[in-house]
């Protein structure tokens, strides 16, 4: 393979949350947004980076039919796999990556990270070709104070970055760094992948790739939405 075009690349969308912090009657994952479910926006994103990424997404075996209705409202709904999640991120990554047999690139993204554009996805996947990772990031822009037990103190928050997704990496790498760690408690697959005592190699993300977690940030969402369809 000489080039990214003919690097096999699959997209690992997880998304087992619960929303407990939404207050929500279902998974976050599933409310609508601008009248399609929050994954849909998601999915659409990575449909329309490459015309070669094949999708698994990662769910919680008691909604796979939520899962397979997406799919089927989707024109390229054929290029996704359904996989049963894990009980943590970890176990369900590591359930997605088994499903991945070929040489080349994943790309591993939160489902409720629904304002995910294609430029960012296809520069990630560019940045880790060349560097073998690639972690999206923003610099902090809040004022940040660390918690030393009853004590806290000021941090540099120029030296802070904020960590997105899709993270991007070589896939036989990838794979080794969970065969050699097998903590579960893993929050993101850089840290699995530091700890296999690789270099964890940072890209710019960008500040609207939010993560949706509570009530406010399904309306902030809307808005991006409703400011990206007057720009169009």
């Amino acid at each position: 393979m000489n080039n990214l075009r003919n690097t096999p690349k699959t997209a690992i969308i997880v998304a087992g949350g619960t929303g407990a912090r939404m207050g929500a009657d279902k998974p976050k994952q599933f409310l609508l947004l601008n009248g399609q479910p929050v994954l849909w926006h998601t999915l659409v994103s990575f449909l329309q980076s490459y015309e070669d990424l094949d999708i698994l997404l990662v769910l919680p075996e008691a909604h796979f039919s939520e899962g397979e209705k997406i799919i089927a409202s989707l024109d390229k709904g054929r290029k996704i796999r359904l996989v049963k999640g894990g009980d943590t991120r970890w176990e369900s990554v590591r359930n997605g990556l088994a499903h991945v047999t070929h040489h080349g690139l994943v790309l591993v993204h939160d489902g409720v990270r629904c304002l995910i554009q294609p430029d960012l996805i296809r520069n990630c996947a560019e940045w880790a070709f060349v560097h073998g990772s690639a972690i999206p990031v923003v610099p902090a822009t809040d004022s940040i104070r660390m918690i030393e037990g009853e004590e806290s103190k000021v941090a540099d928050r120029n030296t802070i970055r904020l960590v997105q997704t899709p993270q991007t990496f070589e896939v036989d790498d990838l794979k080794e760094a969970f065969s050699l760690c097998r903590r579960n408690d893993f929050t993101d697959e850089a840290a699995v992948w530091e700890a296999a005592g690789r270099k964890v190699s940072l890209v710019d993300g960008a500040y609207d790739n939010i993560k949706i977690t509570r009530p406010v940030d399904l309306l902030i969402a809307e808005s991006v939405l409703q400011h990206r369809s007057m720009l169009e």
